[in-house]
C-alpha cells in the first residue's frame, strides 16, 4: 500500500470520527433565529434592519462558532410573508431569495403565508430552497408541509418540529379555505415527540403560535407556554406570531422558550451545551440589526444588497406617488391600535364609511400593520398599513339588528387583540359585563331600533374572520374597491388631513 493511500485512508478515518456521536462530548450548538419578517427586506426610511445586514451578522457569527469547532443553524418561526408593497406585489420573491442566500436552515409555516394560495406557497418553497415546516397543516387528508427533520452535523441529531397557530383560519386571507384544516397543535406534538426523541439528541419546536405570559391568550389559540408546560420532551422553543421580543429566555418545564420581536429588528441567538443528552443553555441574547439610535452599525452584505436592489427599484416606480398629507402622526402601532381608538383607525373607516355614504365603517385592528409619520402620505405608505387586499363591502341592518352586532363586538373583542375594533360614525358606552348600552348615538341621533343602517367594512371580518360575527347571511355587497384603494383616495381628497379630536368617541366598560 503506497502512502498516498495510506493519507487518504487515514483522512476518511478522521472524516468519519468526527461525524459519529461521541459520548461524554459537550457539544456547543447555537441557534440564529427570526420571525415575523413581514416584507422586510430592504433597510426602512431610517436605514435600519434589512437582510443586508442580518447576513453580515450571521456570517461573523458563524466563522466564530466555527472556529471554536461548534454548530450553527439558522431558522425563522414564520410570517415571512405580508407587510411591506415592494415585498407584496412580487409574492415575497425578494424576501425568500434572499433568506435563501443567507442558508436558513428551515421555516415555520405562519399564518400570514396563508395570505397567499397554496400554488404561490410552493412557488416560495422553491425561492427559499429550505424546508417550511408544519406538522398540524392538512390538506386532502394529508399533511401539507414536512411535519420536521433531523439535522445532523458533527454526529449529533437535532429535530425541528414545525408547528402553526390554529387561529390561522381567522387570522389570514385564505387560511379559511375549506379544503386545508388546522388542527391542534399540541396535539400533534404530544403524537411526535416520542418519534422524535427517540431519532434525536436534542428537539426543538419551531413554531408561530405566540408568546402569553403565564398562558394569558385570551381570545387567541393557546401558545408557547402551553406547549411546553403540556408536552413532555422539548429541549427549546423557538416562536413567533406575537411579535413581542423575548429579551430574556422564558423557562418552562425544562422548556427554554424565545422569541425575536418582529421585522428583522433583532437576530435571536441561543447558545446550547449538550452532553449526553442534556442540554444547558449558556447564553441568550437578542442582537440588534442597525437600530437608528445604535451606536455601532453593521455593515451591509454588498453583494445581497445588489442582489435585492432591483426589487426594490421595480417597486418604487409604482409606489413612491404621493398621495395625502397629515400635520400629525396617524398611529398604527400594534400594541396601541389593538388596545384603543387612534386617529389612523378612525380615519380608515370614515373612508370606508364615506367611500359607500354608509352610516358606520368598522374595521379589526389587526388589520392595520403600521403608523404613518407626519407629512407626506405615499402610495407605499397607504399599502404598508393595509396590505391584505382586502374587498370593502357594506351590508344593511335594522337598528336593533346592528345594536345587537355592536354589543357582540364590544364585549368579545377586549383590548390587546387583532381583533379589538376601529370605528367611525358611532358615539358608544358600554357595558361589557352587563353588554348594556348606556349610549348609542349614530350621526348626532340615538339609534332607531327600526330603521336601516349601512355599514362598510372589509370583506374578511364580514366573513367572520378574526373571530367577528359573520354577516354571510345578509349578503355583503361587494364593489370591487380595495381597502387600501379606499384609504388612497380619501387621503387625495382629504389633504391635507385636519387633526382628529382626542375626545373619546367608544367608551367600553370591561
Amino acid at each position: 500500500m503506497n502512502n498516498r493511500l495510506i493519507s487518504i485512508l487515514f483522512l476518511l478515518t478522521l472524516f468519519s470520527c468526527a461525524q459519529t456521536y461521541q459520548k461524554d462530548k459537550v457539544y456547543q450548538l447555537t441557534l440564529l433565529h427570526t420571525n415575523d419578517h413581514h416584507g422586510r427586506f430592504w433597510t426602512n426610511q431610517d436605514g435600519e434592519w434589512g437582510l443586508a445586514a442580518r447576513s453580515t451578522m450571521i456570517k461573523a457569527i458563524r466563522k466564530e462558532v466555527d472556529q471554536k469547532d461548534g454548530i450553527t443553524l439558522l431558522l425563522d418561526a414564520g410570517d415571512v410573508n405580508t407587510g411591506v408593497p415592494q415585498s407584496d406585489m412580487l409574492k415575497a420573491e425578494p424576501d425568500f431569495k434572499g433568506m435563501s442566500k443567507l442558508n436558513y436552515d428551515a421555516m415555520a409555516v405562519g399564518n400570514h403565508e396563508f395570505d397567499n394560495d397554496i400554488a404561490t406557497i410552493r412557488q416560495q418553497e422553491k425561492w427559499a430552497g429550505f424546508p417550511f415546516l408544519s406538522a398540524n397543516i392538512y390538506f386532502e387528508g394529508k399533511r401539507l408541509f414536512r411535519p420536521y427533520i433531523i439535522k445532523e452535523v458533527q454526529g449529533l441529531k437535532i429535530a425541528i418540529l414545525g408547528l402553526t397557530t390554529q387561529d390561522t383560519p381567522g387570522v389570514s386571507k385564505l387560511g379559511f379555505d375549506s379544503g386545508i384544516l388546522f388542527t391542534d397543535p399540541i396535539e400533534e406534538a404530544k403524537k411526535l415527540l416520542p418519534e422524535l426523541r427517540a431519532q434525536a439528541h436534542i428537539v426543538i419546536a419551531l413554531t408561530h403560535m405566540g408568546h402569553y405570559p403565564n398562558e394569558s391568550h385570551a381570545n387567541n389559540s393557546p401558545g408557547d407556554v402551553t406547549l411546553a408546560r403540556q408536552v413532555n420532551g422539548i429541549d427549546l422553543i423557538i416562536g413567533g406570531h406575537t411579535q413581542k421580543p423575548l429579551f430574556e429566555a422564558d423557562v418552562q418545564n425544562n422548556t427554554i422558550i424565545v422569541q425575536a420581536f418582529e421585522w428583522g429588528k433583532f437576530l435571536g441567538r441561543v447558545d446550547l451545551l449538550i452532553k449526553n443528552g442534556q442540554v444547558t443553555l449558556k447564553k441568550y441574547e437578542l442582537l440588534p440589526v442597525n437600530h437608528k439610535d445604535q451606536a455601532v452599525k453593521v455593515e451591509e452584505d454588498q453583494s445581497l444588497k445588489s442582489f435585492l436592489k432591483s426589487f426594490k427599484e421595480k417597486g418604487d416606480k409604482t409606489l413612491l406617488v404621493e398621495v395625502g398629507e397629515s400635520s400629525e402622526r396617524l398611529e398604527g402601532d400594534r400594541a396601541i391600535v389593538r388596545s384603543q381608538e387612534t386617529n389612523l383607525g378612525f380615519h380608515i373607516t370614515e373612508a370606508y364609511r364615506k367611500k359607500f355614504n354608509a352610516d358606520v365603517g368598522l374595521t379589526n385592528s389587526g388589520g392595520i400593520r403600521d403608523s404613518i409619520k407626519s407629512g407626506v402620505i405615499t402610495y407605499e405608505t397607504v399599502l404598508t398599513v393595509l396590505p391584505f387586499a382586502n374587498d370593502i363591502v357594506t351590508v344593511e341592518m335594522t337598528g336593533l339588528e346592528l345594536k345587537q352586532y355592536l354589543a357582540e363586538i364590544f364585549s368579545v373583542h377586549v383590548p390587546g387583540g387583532g381583533s379589538f375594533p376601529q370605528t367611525s360614525g358611532l358615539e358608544v358606552e358600554f357595558n361589557a359585563k352587563k353588554k348594556i348600552f348606556k349610549k348609542l348615538v349614530i350621526a348626532n341621533k340615538n339609534l332607531d331600533p327600526k330603521k336601516i343602517y349601512k355599514i362598510a367594512l372589509p370583506s374578511f371580518i364580514a366573513g367572520g374572520g378574526d373571530k367577528w360575527p359573520s354577516l354571510k347571511h345578509k349578503a355583503p355587497k361587494v364593489y370591487g374597491f380595495t381597502d387600501a384603494a379606499v384609504l388612497r383616495e380619501y387621503f387625495e381628497k382629504n389633504k391635507p388631513l385636519g387633526r382628529v379630536s382626542a375626545k373619546k368617541r367608544v367608551l367600553v366598560h370591561y
